[in-house]
């Protein structure tokens, strides 16, 4: 079972929950930062890194001596990473996307495979037991997704090898990366705030990822700030609010330091475990719907 913890924008308390349920939830489990821009989960599990990894993607590199500049490969790419001038072949390693779709179209063979640093995954060990993937994007790359592919296909292989239910930190937002780290889910949720901006940028990633089909549930931190919109907005279209986080200067002031905030009391203990537990009742439908 796969559960992606994703937010509308940033700043909503998104890791935080993450945080929490990797240490409230009752069966084996591989944590998954898959906000490789800006990954911070670690900050709050603090595994102990084993193993990093460096992610690299397919780049054109091109045989002049062969080529004939038939310009088949610069009419192929979309995103103009190879250029045909006269009697001059270019590329552009930043801006290829990895598709091999010129190596393929070249009839004389006169492109290979070179490769461009995409970043870093950290495997790692948190409380002894917990095993953790974290994606790090190189500073200065522009295309997070290819990274998170990689990172992606190590999460479901984990998981499958060891029957490990996977938990997603997803990126914040409704871009690419975002849309990208959703995919695999059996169960989304939203961590959203009940502010005006809150509740705008909740509506557009409830709209952006209600076509993947998957079941959708809110958790609503900061409770008690703001106003009731998104509570309607949840009632109007039959999503669940599986949890209500307290707006308290005692919970901003814990996690504030890095720590979790299931541990922080007995209430929110049972509150992270029910949540969980919730989740897993969501998949377990679905799946059987």
């Amino acid at each position: 079972m796969i559960v992606s913890v994703a937010s509308g924008k940033g700043g909503t308390g998104k890791t935080t929950v993450t945080a929490s349920l990797a240490v409230s939830w009752s069966r084996p489990l591989v944590a998954v930062d898959l906000d490789v821009e800006e990954p911070n989960l670690h900050l709050f599990l603090k595994p102990e890194v084993t193993d990093t990894e460096v992610v690299t993607i397919e780049v054109p590199e091109v045989d002049e001596s062969k080529c004939t500049y038939c310009r088949k490969c610069a009419e192929l790419c979309q995103f103009k990473a190879i250029a045909v001038m006269g009697k001059a072949i270019m590329t552009f390693p930043e801006m290829c996307h990895g598709c091999g779709g010129c190596m393929a179209i070249c009839p004389e063979g006169a492109i290979s495979a070179g490769t461009r640093e995409l970043g870093v995954m950290e495997r790692g060990i948190a409380r002894g037991t917990l095993p953790c993937l974290t994606g790090r994007l190189r500073v200065g790359e522009a295309m997070s997704p290819p990274l998170m592919r990689y990172v992606r296909s190590c999460m479901r292989a984990e998981s499958a090898e060891r029957s490990l239910d996977v938990l997603v930190d997803a990126p914040p937002g409704v871009s690419c990366p975002a849309m990208s780290a959703v995919a695999d889910s059996d169960v989304i949720v939203l961590v959203t705030e009940p502010t005006p901006f809150g509740f705008h940028d909740f509506k557009l990633a409830f709209e952006a990822f209600s076509p993947y089909g998957k079941p959708i549930a809110a958790v609503i931190n900061r409770a008690g700030l703001g106003d009731n919109r998104v509570y309607e907005f949840c009632t109007a279209h039959n999503l669940p609010i599986l949890a209500e986080i307290p707006y308290r200067r005692d919970i901003a002031e814990h996690y504030s330091k890095g720590m979790i905030l299931a541990e922080m009391d007995e209430g929110l203990g049972e509150l992270f475990t029910k949540l969980g537990q919730d989740l897993r009742r969501m998949a377990k439908e679905a799946r059987h719907a």
